[in-house]
C-alpha cells in the first residue's frame, strides 16, 4: 500500500469541519480543534497487524507534522486479554498542533464529495431502562469495599451500564456537534458507533516527550460557582478521594518512568471539571529515553488503569468479573491512534455510548473507584450524575 499526503488548500480553499467530515458514518478522533477525522477503511487490524501493515506503507513524505501520514485508529478492550480493534482509514484529514490541515490518502482513494454538512434534523421518541440491575449494582459495590477492608484490595471499579431506545435512528454527526458543546476540553471520539469524550488521557507521544493525564475521585457540578467551588475544596480534601487517586497515579508513574529520562508530575491533584463533574487529576510528563516506547506498547500496559480496574490489578479485575454482571467491552479500555514513528494519543474510554448498527439503541456506562469508605447509595449517584451528561446529549432535540 501507499500514502500520500498533502495540504487540503490543493484540492480546496474552503476550510472543512472535522466534526462534519466524520459526519454520521466516518471516524473521528479530536481534542480542541486538534486531532483527524476519516472515512473509509483500507484494512482492520488488530495490535499486531496493526503495526506490521502501517510499517509496510510506502510513504514518500517523510519530514511532515506529526499526525500527518497514515495512521492507524481504533480501540484496547477493557479485557486486554481480548484483541484490540483497529482501522488503517483510506481518506483522513488532520488538524495540526500547528493549526494546519492536511489530507492523507491510501493508495487511490478518492477524497470525499461533501455535498451536505449538516446534521440530520428529527424527532425521536426515546425510552431509557437498566443494563445492570440496580440491586446486583449495588452488591458489587458492596463486595468490592469489603474486599478493600479485608486487605484484599486497595481499590476496585464497579461499573453498570444502562440502555437508550429511540424509535427513529441517532443522528451521529449531530451527537457529535453537540458532544463539543457540553465536552469542550475532552477527547472526542466516533469509532463504529462508540461514541464519547472523555476527558482522561491515558498516554500521549509527541517525539521524545510523553504524557499522562489520570483522573480519579469524583464529586457534581451544580451550576452554581460558589456551591461548586465549595464541592472541589471538599474533594481535594476528602481522604476516600485522595486515597482513589493516588492508586491510579504511582500505577501511572511505575508503569512509564523505566521509559523516561525523567519524568516529572503535579505534586497535589488538581481539580478537573467536566460537564456536570469534578475530578481530581494529575498531569505527568516526560521526556523518552532511546530507545522510545512505541505509543501503542504504553497504552497496553497502562490499560486498564486503577481507574477504570483498581489495584492490584490482577485481584480487582477478578472481582470485577465475579460481580458486576455485564460485558464492559469497549467502555473502560482505550480509544486512540498511532503513526510510523510510534506517536499517537489514546484516551481512556468513558463518557460513551455503543450504539448497535441501527442506530436506535446505545448503551452507556458510569463506573466509580470503591475503597474502604465507600457507601453503596453515593456510589449509585455518582454513576447517574456521570451518566446524565451522555445521556443528555443523545436525547436532545
Amino acid at each position: 500500500m501507499k500514502a500520500t499526503s498533502f495540504p487540503l488548500s490543493h484540492i480546496t480553499d474552503r476550510e472543512i469541519d472535522l466534526n462534519d467530515f466524520a459526519g454520521a458514518h466516518g471516524f473521528l478522533f479530536v481534542r480542541e480543534g486538534v486531532g483527524f477525522a476519516a472515512v473509509g477503511v483500507s484494512a482492520r487490524l488488530n495490535s499486531q497487524q496493526a503495526r506490521d501493515v502501517l510499517s509496510n506503507i510506502e510513504h514518500s513524505s517523510t519530514e511532515l507534522p506529526i499526525g500527518v501520514g497514515p495512521i492507524i485508529f481504533g480501540s484496547i478492550p477493557f479485557d486486554s486479554s481480548r484483541d484490540a480493534d483497529f482501522i488503517l482509514p483510506s481518506v483522513t484529514l488532520c488538524k495540526t498542533r500547528e493549526g494546519e490541515t492536511w489530507v492523507t490518502v491510501i493508495d487511490d482513494a478518492a477524497f470525499p464529495n461533501q455535498t451536505d454538512l449538516a446534521p440530520t434534523p428529527g424527532n425521536p421518541q426515546f425510552k431509557v431502562r437498566d443494563g445492570v440491575a440496580v440491586s446486583v449494582y449495588l452488591k458489587a459495590v458492596e463486595a468490592a469495599r469489603d474486599a478493600v477492608r479485608r486487605g484484599q484490595l486497595t481499590k476496585a471499579v464497579i461499573a453498570r451500564d444502562v440502555f437508550v431506545s429511540s424509535d427513529t435512528p441517532v443522528d451521529i454527526h449531530g451527537l457529535l456537534i453537540r458532544l463539543r458543546s457540553t465536552f469542550a476540553t475532552s477527547y472526542r471520539y466516533s469509532f463504529d458507533g462508540f461514541v464519547g469524550a472523555s476527558p482522561e488521557l491515558l498516554v500521549a507521544i509527541h517525539g521524545d516527550e510523553i504524557r499522562s493525564h489520570p483522573l480519579a475521585g469524583t464529586t457534581p457540578r451544580t451550576g452554581d460557582p460558589q456551591k461548586d467551588a465549595t464541592l472541589a475544596k471538599q474533594l481535594l480534601a476528602s481522604p476516600k478521594n485522595q486515597i482513589e487517586h493516588r492508586v491510579v497515579i504511582d500505577m501511572v508513574h511505575d508503569t512509564l518512568l523505566p521509559h523516561c529520562s525523567y519524568l516529572d508530575w503535579e505534586e497535589e491533584p488538581s481539580v478537573v471539571q467536566v460537564a456536570n463533574v469534578q475530578h481530581l487529576g494529575t498531569l505527568l510528563i516526560g521526556k523518552l529515553s532511546e530507545p522510545r516506547v512505541h505509543v501503542l506498547d504504553a497504552a497496553l500496559a497502562l490499560s486498564p488503569t486503577p481507574a477504570l480496574g483498581g489495584f492490584p490489578r490482577e485481584q480487582a479485575l477478578q472481582l470485577i468479573a465475579q460481580h458486576e454482571g455485564m460485558d464492559r467491552d469497549k467502555y473502560g479500555g482505550a480509544i486512540g491512534w498511532f503513526d510510523q514513528r510510534g506517536n499517537g494519543v489514546f484516551a481512556v474510554a468513558i463518557r460513551c455510548a455503543q450504539f448497535n448498527d441501527a442506530r436506535t439503541q446505545a448503551r452507556l456506562f458510569a463506573g466509580g473507584g470503591i475503597v474502604a469508605d465507600s457507601d453503596p447509595e453515593e456510589e449509585l449517584s455518582e454513576t447517574q450524575a456521570k451518566l446524565q451528561a451522555m445521556l443528555a446529549a443523545i436525547m436532545q432535540p
